[in-house]
C-alpha cells in the first residue's frame, strides 16, 4: 500500500486532505486491536499530533487503541503535553517506553555488513532491540506516524528510525549514534543511504518486515510557529521515505550564499528542556556557521544537560570537549563505553573549535554552562540584545546595525554554506 498526498510546489495540504488519506489507509482493514506509534513533544510541529488524534477517532469506536510514544531516551510526556500534542485521546491509552528496562533483542545486524558501509570505521555488528509491546501478536496494525527532515544520527529521520530508536534499547540506540558520530555528522545531514540508514534498514527488513507495520510520514514547516504540512506519505515501503525525503530536502534543507558570522537560535521551552535536544542549535547550524563566527542559543526551557540521570551525569562530567579528545577519553572509560550514545552526542555538540557557542538560559547556573565546555550568558541580557520577538527567520539588523541570522525552531531544518558545501548536489533553498 502506497497513499502519497503532495501538491504543486510543495503547498501545505489542508486538515481535510489529510484526513482523507488517513481514512484511506484503513479502508478494507477488519480490525480489533491498534498500536499508534508517534513521536513524543519533542516533535510537537510535524503534525503527528493531529494526526494520532484523527487516528484514534477513527479507531475507538472498532478496535482497542493503544498508543507508544516513540520516546528514545527521553523523558515520559506529562499529563499536560499530551493533552496539548494530542488532543483529547484518554490518557490511559498512552503507554511510555522505557529504553533501559522494557526491551527483546530482534536480531544483529552483522559485523562483516557493517564495516563494509562504514568504510570500515565500525567493525561490530549490531544488537537490534526494540519494545516487546511491538512484538505483541494481538495487534492487527501498528501505524508508525513521524515527521521526516534532517537528522544529525542517520541524515534524515524516520521510518524505521521511529522503531528501532525511538522505541529501541540501549544497545541499538548506543550503537547507531556512535556509528554515526565516528562515521561523521557532516557526511550524513540531509541524505538517504547513510551508514545508520542502511543499519536500520537491514534490521527492517530482516527482522520485522512480517509485523503488520504501516509508516505515515509528514514533511512540515512551522511559518511563525504554524504548522503547514507539505507532503504526507502512507504505506509498508521504503519509497514511502523515498518521496518524503524528496519534499523534505526542498523545505527543511535551507542554503546561506556565505557563512553566518552571527547566529541566533531561539528553543521552545515546549520542545527543549535538556542540551541533549536542545544542542540541535549546534547539529543543524554547524554546516552554515563562519569560523570564527558567534552561535547564541536562547533557550529559556533548558534546566538540565541529559534527559536520562546517567547521561546528564556523564556530559557534566566529560563536558563538550570535541571529537578527538572525545574519542580518546571513550578510549579508557568505562562508563562512556556502556553509553555510547553520550560519547556520540559530546562529539555531535562540539564546534571543533570553529566557532563560539553560547547558551543563555534561566535555570542552569552560568558557571555550570561554562563547566560543560559552553559559553554563558544572562538570558534577560540575551533577550535584551537579541529582541527575538520583533526578528523574522533568516537575515535581520539589530539596531546598532550589526547583522544577524534568526533560526527560531532548529527541528525544523538544516542550514549549510553555500561556499563550503561541496561534493554533494544542492537540494535545498537559498536564504
Amino acid at each position: 500500500m502506497e497513499i502519497f498526498r503532495h501538491l504543486p510546489k510543495d503547498a501545505p495540504l489542508s486538515i481535510e486532505e489529510i484526513k482523507e488519506a488517513l481514512i484511506e489507509s484503513l479502508h478494507g482493514k477488519e480490525l480489533k486491536k491498534v498500536l499508534l506509534i508517534p513521536p513524543d513533544i519533542t516533535r510537537y510541529h510535524s503534525n503527528a499530533g493531529m494526526i494520532t488524534n484523527t487516528y484514534y477517532h477513527l479507531l475507538k469506536d472498532q478496535a482497542i487503541v493503544d498508543i507508544l510514544p516513540a520516546l528514545g531516551t527521553h523523558d515520559p510526556m506529562t499529563k499536560e503535553e499530551v493533552k496539548d500534542m494530542y488532543g483529547d485521546i484518554p490518557f490511559e491509552r498512552f503507554i511510555i517506553h522505557r529504553w533501559r528496562t522494557d526491551i527483546v533483542k530482534v536480531g544483529e545486524v552483522p559485523a562483516s555488513y557493517v564495516k563494509s558501509i562504514t568504510e570500515g570505521l565500525w567493525e561490530s555488528g549490531v544488537t537490534m532491540e526494540l519494545n516487546k509491546i511491538i512484538l505483541d501478536p494481538s495487534y492487527d496494525l501498528i501505524i508508525s506516524i513521524g515527521q521526516v527532515v534532517p537528522h544529525e544520527v542517520i541524515g534524515m529521520a524516520n521510518h524505521a528510525k521511529n522503531i528501532f530508536v525511538g522505541c529501541g534499547g540501549k544497545s541499538t540506540i548506543h550503537q547507531s549514534h556512535m556509528i554515526g558520530a565516528v562515521y561523521g555528522m557532516e557526511r550524513m545531514m540531509g541524505k538517504d543511504h547513510t551508514p545508520v540508514r542502511k543499519v536500520l534498514d537491514y534490521a527492517w527488513e530482516h527482522f520485522i518486515k512480517e509485523l503488520p507495520l504501516i509508516f505515515v510520514l509528514t514533511v512540515t514547516t512551522a511559518p511563525n510557529n504554524q504548522i503547514q504540512t507539505h507532503g504526507l506519505f502512507i504505506g509498508d515501503t521504503r519509497r514511502v521515505l523515498e518521496e518524503a525525503i524528496e519534499v523534505s530536502q526542498r523545505k527543511n534543507i535551507n542554503f546561506v550564499k556565505t557563512g553566518i558570522k552571527k547566529c541566533i537560535v531561539y528553543l521552545d521551552p515546549k520542545e527543549f528542556r535538556s542540551t541533549w535536544l536542545g544542542n540541535k542549535a549546534i547539529y543543524r547550524t554547524r554546516m552554515a556557521v563562519a569560523d570564527g563566527g558567534d552561535l547564541i542559543v536562547i533557550a529559556p526551557g533548558i534546566m538540565k544537560f541529559g534527559e536520562d540521570e546517567t547521561i546528564d551525569h556523564l556530559i557534566k562530567k566529560y563536558g563538550y570537549v570535541g571529537r578527538d579528545q572525545v574519542l580518546e577519553l571513550f578510549k579508557h572509560n568505562e562508563d562512556l563505553q556502556k553509553n555510547m550514545s553520550a560519547a556520540a552526542h559530546l562529539i555531535h555538540s562540539s564546534s571543533e573549535g570553529r566557532f563560539k557557542i553560547t547558551y543563555a538560559v534561566k535555570d542552569i547556573d552560568q558557571e555550570s554552562i561554562r563547566r560543560v565546555n559552553f559559553s554563558a550568558m544572562d538570558y534577560e541580557e540575551a533577550i535584551r540584545q537579541f529582541p527575538i520577538h520583533t526578528f523574522s527567520p533568516g537575515y535581520n539588523t539589530l539596531s546598532n546595525g550589526e547583522e544577524i541570522y534568526f533560526i527560531p525552531n532548529p527541528a525544523l531544518g538544516l542550514w549549510i554554506n553555500e561556499e563550503t558545501f561541496y561534493n554533494q548536489d544542492k537540494v535545498g533553498k537559498t536564504s
